[in-house]
């Protein structure tokens, strides 16, 4: 069994910190929509209805910008990508602090969205250029620990910044940081190509890789992609997955306000505790991947059953959620599905490595995003319009549920097998 050079080991750990910090800041970007909902509302008029609009318009831009960028990335390399990426979502985030009215808020929204496309889908191409197939699902998960851990961070964060200055300025100083941060990451990534890695570096990095290839990606390749039931299956698991996430993502601090009667200080605090409890369930969840190949079961059987197992307890969760009386119940129940969620985010995104040709990584991890960013484009649009009309958040809660089984269903039924690279 071949070792990791400690050149490697030092790549490894810059990456994932990078990654980790990118990831983060992602998803405290995402958040700033959600943390300010009422006051962006009582500032700019904008109607409970719209607001679902609002927030859906970064996701639909996110989902669509997924199918040619995962391509991209595989053509010019994560370093590129994620560097122009991260600097022109930052740019945008910034904007959304000088914004006057609904549309010129759609319009940075969708900008942050498509500027913020390749992290994931990158992230999985720097997991399979510099990590090796039996310690992939583990550093997947640290990197999915960071959606969590940025939401986590986000609400008190941005509840205090918020407060302390206005919802304005606190777009601008998030969007700050993400300017320093995409000149970090141009400074310090460097890609495979770019090192010039010995022979025994290259035996680590593909030992046990039986989907490995050096093929030069083309676009009738990628097409073919569509042509699997593997892939069908992803996206439909991922689109139950992300359903959810965004759900509570979108709305989790107006629900406990509107449906839980919470201060604004009370959701600062205690809504960010379900996020604590998605990061370690996102670290789990790629340990899990590990232990399972290591236990014996094959990389698609042991992300396939981590998927599938925990939709359903998702789904559980979720209807729990709804007929909780008292808030605790409601928050532990909330807390356990971000859990679940992150254990089938980890497990999901471990999959696109082994299930990939490896020309395809980051094409086959942005085809799945997409799919499971058309649900999260959805959620919050549809629970915006059923609360519009009900009032309440318990029809939503349900659908999200249903969502959930019939994504675990389509897991267990078509991901079988790995996508094999054609000769």
């Amino acid at each position: 069994m071949n070792q990791p050079s400690p050149r490697i080991v030092s790549i490894q750990r810059r990456a994932i910190i990078l990654l980790i910090a990118g990831g983060a800041l992602n998803y405290v970007d995402r958040a700033t929509l959600s943390v300010a909902n009422k006051l962006i509302q009582d500032e700019l008029g904008i109607p409970v209805a719209q607001m679902g609009l609002l927030l859906s318009a970064f996701l639909w831009a996110y989902a669509f910008s997924q199918l040619p960028v995962g391509a991209l990335i595989d053509k010019y390399g994560p370093r590129k990508m994620l560097g122009l990426g991260l600097f022109s979502w930052s740019v945008a985030q910034a904007a959304g602090g000088f914004v006057t009215g609904f549309g010129p808020f759609i319009a940075a929204r969708f900008a942050l969205g498509v500027g913020e496309a390749p992290l994931f889908p990158g992230g999985a191409r720097v997991v399979r250029d510099w990590f090796d197939v039996r310690s992939r699902g583990f550093a997947t998960g640290l990197c999915q620990s960071a959606s969590s851990l940025g939401n986590f961070i986000a609400l008190p964060l941005l509840t205090f910044l918020m407060l302390r200055m206005s919802w304005r300025w606190m777009f601008i100083v998030v969007g700050a940081i993400g300017v320093i941060l995409a000149l970090v990451w141009w400074r310090l990534y460097r890609d495979p190509a770019e090192v010039g890695l010995t022979a025994a570096e290259v035996a680590y990095l593909t030992e046990g890789d039986e989907n490995s290839s050096t093929r030069k990606p083309s676009f009738a390749d990628w097409r073919q992609l569509f042509a699997h039931r593997t892939t069908w299956g992803m996206i439909a698991g991922f689109f139950g997955v992300i359903y959810t996430l965004w759900l509570y993502t979108g709305w989790l601090p107006f629900y406990l306000e509107h449906e839980r009667h919470m201060s604004i200080a009370k959701v600062g605090l205690l809504g960010s505790i379900p996020y604590f409890f998605g990061c370690v369930g996102a670290i789990t969840g790629g340990w899990l991947c590990d232990f399972l190949t290591r236990r014996g079961w094959t990389p698609i059987g042991g992300r396939k059953l981590l998927v599938s197992s925990a939709l359903f307890g998702i789904a559980a969760c979720t209807v729990g959620t709804v007929f909780a009386k008292d808030n605790s119940l409601a928050l532990t129940f909330i807390s356990i599905s971000l859990f679940l969620i992150y254990i089938a985010s980890s497990a999901a995104w471990a999959t696109v490595p082994v299930a990939a040709p490896g020309q395809f990584t980051a094409s086959l991890g942005s085809i799945q995003n997409f799919g499971g960013y058309l649900g999260g484009a959805l959620a919050p649009m549809v629970t915006g319009f059923i609360v519009d009309r009900t009032g309440s958040f318990s029809q939503a809660l349900l659908l999200s549920a249903a969502i959930a089984v019939g994504g675990a269903i389509a897991y267990l039924v078509l991901v079988r097998e790995a996508i094999q690279p054609r000769a």
